[in-house]
Parts: C-alpha cells; structure tokens; sequence
C-alpha cells in the first residue's frame, strides 16, 4: 500500500509514519516545517519528506492519504485528495485500524506528562518481558524511537485531546479503544478548540466511555475536573493515585531526598521503592500512574518500582544540550505555564540554590500560549528561575498576538523580552557566568537556539 501523510512532521505523524513503513508500506508524506527531533527521525527511518504542501504530491499511485490535524480546508493537496476523491482518513483512524484492533491497548492521556508517562509505562513493560508495541509522542532514551512493532498483543500508546481532523473534531484519543486508561491530570488548554474547561471535560467523558467493563481507569485523584469527569458516568473499575488509600508516594526513610529515593504505597500497604535520577514530584505522579498502570497488566508492583532505577526519560526532557565553561544548556518542551512552573522547580531542586542560576530561555509559541489566554500565568510559573529571556517570533506561524514583554513586566528587570533571536543569544551568553544552569523550553525547534547558545558560550570562551 503507498501511504502520503500531509503534516508528516508532527510528533504523532512522524511516529505513525514509522509504523506504517515498518509494516512493509510505501510511506512518505509532506509539511512546511521540519524541526528536530522529527527531522532526524523520519531521516533514520528513510520516509522521504517533501517540504510545503502542492497538488502534485498527490499522485495516481497513492491507496490512502492520512490528513494530519493541522490540516485544513484550502490545503493546496488536501483539496486535490477531496476532488479526486481518494480513499483518506485521519491519524487516529490510521492508528486504529492497522495497529489497534486485537491489540491490548493501554492509554494515556491528560494535559501535562502524557509523553513521560507513556515512556514510563512501556518500560515497565519491557523490563518485565512483555515486548510491548508503542507509539509516543516523542523519542523515549530507553528505546531510541517514537514507534515500535512487535509480536506482543500489547499496544502503549500517548492518547492526545486535540481534535481528530478537519472532518473529526471529537478528541483524538476516543478512536484507541483502551483497556487500560490513565488520565494524569486535566488542565484547560488548546484554547484554539476548547472554549472552556468543561468542553474538554466532555472529550474525557467520551474517552471514559469507551472503556470496557473489565477495562480499569487510573486517575489523578488531586484533580477536581477528572473527578467530575468520573461522576458523569463510569462503567470500569476506577483506581485513584496521588491521595491517601490510593496509589501514593513517601520518603523512604529518613534523610534521603525523596527525588533520590522514594517508597510506593498502594491502599496503605507499601508494595516498593522506587531510586531513580528524575526529578520533581510531578514525575513521582507520573511514576505512580505508570506502576498502577503496569499491575493491571500483570506487572508486580514491587518489580515495577525496581524498574524505574532504569528509566532514562524522554528527549527533550531535560535533556543536557551541553556544556561549555561551567555553563550547562538544557532542552525541555515545557509550554504550558503548568509544566514550566513544574519543570523549573525540577531543576532547582535537582542543583539548589547556593550559587547556582537557572537562567529561562521561553518560546510559548504553543495555539493556546500564542492566543495569550495563559499570558498572565507566565511569570508566576517563571518565578523560581533567577533570570528570564523570552521570545516571541515577529512574525509569521508562530508569532505572538500579545506583548511578550508587558507579559514578563511583573518579573521585573529579571525577565528580558526579545523579537529577534541573534539578540537573544547575545544577552543569554552576557549574562551567563561558571555554575549557571541554561533552561530552554519551547514546543518547537526554536531556531536552533540550543546550539547557537552552546557555540556563542565556546566563542566567548576562546577570546
């Protein structure tokens, strides 16, 4: 079968790609932009790329046409592909009928963590012997891919909220048909979609729905809207993590940092310890999702827990880019104001305070952040970092429709806006000094600031 996938590049797309060619398809695809880590992706798995999107990428040969969800009427090849009428449908669809159906699908989803979590729980799994398949949106360090196939019925897989397609706008993740699912937690976002909270409570539901009676739901139980999610109808068994009597974290014994080292309980019984190199207690929720998650698929606990000493996280999950003079560079995707407040706060407690700096690089260039709805939350999620510097693109698809630097303005002279990223480098690496911790969070490529911040911090050091 040849399979041309319009907006290959996404996360989720590049991955699907992937899985389509390894089933022994003829797959390529097409999209405007192409930023790390999918451009390295998709090149290692040889899926050609053709970069903007024309009518003549839709050719005669072609047996399906997978229409990303970026993708919308006036699309020069998707209105080719509907004139011709040619057999298309859209990523989730994809996903369901070539690789879910017969599977033993375990999903996640919620606002913040799904792609750690995900990578979490897949480890558990194959720590464990199970040989799960998998699909995340993002490059798991213990697995090197975004995708794999394999001959387990076993099928992990990051279940997103965003809408489905042009055709479809009900949430991606009700076409997955799960027998486990996770819900971490349930934030308002994708403001571009979802007027409110309560619309996105609504997608959750018919997630929920979806559900088998001998399925089981693992939920965030700290979070208020899962629970009303939870009381409009549920006819699954339902097991609550991060509350007392449920699945929860200790310290494991005195004077050990509980980032360190950390004990399991599961209702008041301790079933195992977790000593692992990840941070923040954000992934000690992440953690507790992924072993309750784990056991209903027959993983002990116990074994679970002693797993996670192996887990190696995600690309682009604090990820060290380098270092240079004392000066240490850092990749985090974080770019919702939740999950930078949460990803600072790992970082701070993973190098303190005495005279250490964590200077942020932002790009909110994420729909809800560039339609400003969460501008005002900025700086408070900002507020543990000792030096910021934010970037709004002047213009074109990632520009701003508010002012990045009236946003910052409660943080005082400790925060810089920027239109221009040459300018931005300059005034990272001035103000960079020995024992300084570099932050850089974006959704995006960020044009490459990663490198020219490690090669400007080389040029300095060579004068």
């Amino acid at each position: 079968m040849n399979v041309h996938l319009i907006g290959v590049c996404g996360t989720a797309m590049a991955t699907l790609a992937a899985l389509l060619k390894r089933r022994g398809h003829d797959v390529r695809g097409s999209d405007e932009g192409v930023y790390p880590p999918m451009d390295e992706f998709l090149a290692r798995e040889q899926i050609a790329v053709r970069i903007g999107y024309k009518p003549e990428h839709i050719t005669s040969d072609l047996s399906l046409v997978v229409v990303g969800n970026a993708i919308s009427r006036g699309n020069p090849e998707l209105e080719e592909v509907l004139d011709r009428k040619i057999r298309h449908c859209s990523l989730p669809e994809a996903i369901r009928e070539h690789f879910l159906w017969g599977a033993r699908s375990i999903v996640i989803a919620g606002t913040h963590g799904k792609t750690t979590t995900t990578s979490m729980l897949t480890w558990l799994l194959e720590d464990a012997g199970l040989n799960p398949g998998f699909l995340i949106g993002g490059v798991p360090l213990n697995f090197g891919v975004s995708a794999r196939l394999t001959d387990s019925s076993f099928f992990v897989i990051e279940a997103d909220e965003y809408d489905t397609a042009f055709f479809d706008k009900r949430s991606k993740f009700v076409h997955y048909r799960p027998k486990t699912a996770v819900l971490n937690n349930l934030e308002f976002d994708h403001a571009d979609i979802f007027p409110d909270l309560a619309a996105i409570e609504t997608q959750f539901h018919h997630l929920i729905r979806t559900v088998p009676r001998i399925g089981r739901v693992v939920t965030n139980g700290r979070e208020d809207a899962l629970e009303r999610v939870l009381t409009r109808g549920c006819w699954s068994e339902v097991e609550r993590f991060g509350v007392q009597g449920g699945w929860e974290t200790l310290p494991a014994e005195d004077g050990v940092p509980v980032d360190e080292r950390f004990a399991v309980y599961h209702n008041a019984e301790r079933v195992g310890v977790v000593e692992w190199q990840v941070q923040g207690e954000h992934n000690r929720m992440n953690a507790l999702a992924a072993i309750a998650a784990a056991r209903h698929v027959g993983v002990p606990p116990a074994q679970a827990a002693k797993s996670l000493a192996s887990f190696r996280n995600v690309k682009r999950r604090m990820e060290v880019r380098g270092s240079v003079d004392g000066v240490t560079v850092y990749d985090d995707f974080a770019h919702h104001p939740t999950a930078i407040e949460t990803t600072v706060a790992g970082l701070r407690a993973r190098v303190g305070r005495d005279n250490t700096r964590i200077l942020a690089v932002l790009e909110p260039r994420s729909n809800t952040m560039k339609l400003g709805v969460m501008k005002a939350q900025l700086p408070a999620s900002l507020a543990d970092a000792d030096l910021v510097f934010g970037y709004g693109a002047p213009s074109g698809r990632d520009a701003l429709g508010w002012n990045l630097g009236e946003a910052l303005a409660p943080l005082g002279a400790n925060a810089q806006a920027f239109d221009n990223l040459d300018a931005l480098v300059k005034a990272v690496v001035h103000a960079a000094r020995p024992g300084d911790q570099i932050l850089v969070m974006s959704n995006g490529g960020f044009g490459g600031v990663h490198q020219k911040l490690l090669d400007a911090l080389s040029a300095r050091g060579a004068t």
